[in-house]
């Protein structure tokens, strides 16, 4: 198992919860994990993955505080008790 942390703008999926836990078979992928996530949590997928089912353009997943993009994307391993971080990217000015 590993818990899944998810931003305010994105809880209206998760009943309101800034946390989910998510079961995984050990060395599950990062793909994995969210594909998870997203079947407990309808459509909180799409909002992190888009139609190619690769992580959209501002949407950043860290796993255990490493940037997933960084490490090897969605085939990043995901061990037994990590934390996985969606951060929705900020802009403005």
């Amino acid at each position: 198992m590993c818990r899944v942390g998810v931003p305010g703008v994105l809880r209206e999926y998760t009943g309101g919860a800034a946390s989910v836990p998510v079961e995984h078979a050990d060395g599950a992928s990062l793909a994995d994990v969210l594909g998870s996530l997203g079947s407990s949590c309808p459509g909180l997928g799409r909002r992190i993955l888009d139609e190619r089912g690769e992580l959209r353009r501002f949407v950043n997943v860290y796993v255990d505080g490493e940037d997933a993009r960084r490490l090897s994307g969605l085939d990043t391993p995901v061990p037994a008790g990590a934390e996985v971080l969606i951060v929705p990217s900020v802009a403005g000015g």
